[in-house]
């Protein structure tokens, strides 16, 4: 990978907070700004990105050289993800070294050509592919998604933690499934709590990203394979994307130039 490359991270301390459709939608919301982006999705266990961008389950990567694999372009992004490569109904029984490897031979054995920006999504928790991607990529910084509920925000301070440990700057972070608004009559609910990540957010001195409100458009589109950025270009919950991705790219500006972290962990 060129080292103009952009790399961020998009991660979660926990599962099931919608990181995988954030990061979808940020990278369109990017690509309707005008960047060149490539987007990994590096849950080697449970990809998602190829559902959630609808790239036909049969699609392959064309390969160069019988080493480099070319990434699939889907909607404007240039992507590569493990459902590329294997059936949606084959687990990948994999201890923890053997996925680290397969991330980073996708991350390094990928074309990604001339990119302004790769955002990976991670697989959720703080485990060896967190680390072997630190060790591997020049992260430029991170992202941490989270829901509202007081769960989500335990594990996502773990996730800041990680990676503060190994000096890879929090860019920021997203609260998703903010509150419900009901599409009838517009009342607002925030089922999982209120604020929270307002808090946690000042808390660690980074920039709230986005509050994401949870809505049955995301979710519907989501499962036809287009982002809501796409589906509904103008309506609110593009907007969100949208500010959001405008203040992550301001949010990166700011940062000095990265340099690789030492990764040394202590008790």
């Amino acid at each position: 990978m060129s080292a103009s490359h952009q790399v961020i991270a998009i991660a979660s301390g926990k599962g099931g907070v919608g990181k995988s459709t954030v990061t979808t939608n940020l990278a369109v919301a990017l690509h309707q700004q005008g960047y060149s982006v490539g987007l990994l999705d590096a849950d080697i266990y449970g990809p998602s990105q190829q559902q959630l961008l609808g790239v036909p389950a049969s699609t392959t990567p064309d390969q160069q050289d019988g080493e480099f694999l070319l990434p699939v372009e889907a909607h404007g992004l240039k992507t590569m993800s493990m459902g590329y490569l294997a059936s949606a109904s084959t687990p990948m029984v994999w201890r923890g070294p053997m996925a680290s490897s397969a991330m980073s031979q996708l991350l390094e054995k990928t074309l990604w050509g001339d990119i302004d920006v790769l955002l990976v999504d991670m697989p959720p928790g703080t485990g060896d592919i967190q680390l072997t991607l630190a060790q591997r990529a020049t992260l430029s910084g991170a992202v941490i998604v989270t829901t509202p509920q007081d769960i989500a925000l335990l594990d996502a301070r773990k996730g800041i933690e990680m990676f503060e440990k190994v000096e890879v700057p929090v860019l920021g972070l997203i609260e998703n499934m903010a509150a419900y608004v009901c599409s009838e009559c517009g009342h607002t609910e925030a089922l999982f709590g209120e604020a929270g990540g307002v808090r946690l957010a000042e808390q660690y001195g980074v920039p709230l990203l986005g509050q994401v409100p949870l809505a049955s458009a995301i979710r519907a589109y989501s499962d036809q394979g287009l982002p809501v950025v796409l589906a509904e270009p103008e309506g609110a919950l593009a907007g969100v994307y949208q500010a959001a991705a405008r203040v992550l790219m301001e949010a990166l500006a700011a940062q000095t130039p990265a340099v690789a972290p030492t990764i040394n962990m202590t008790d």
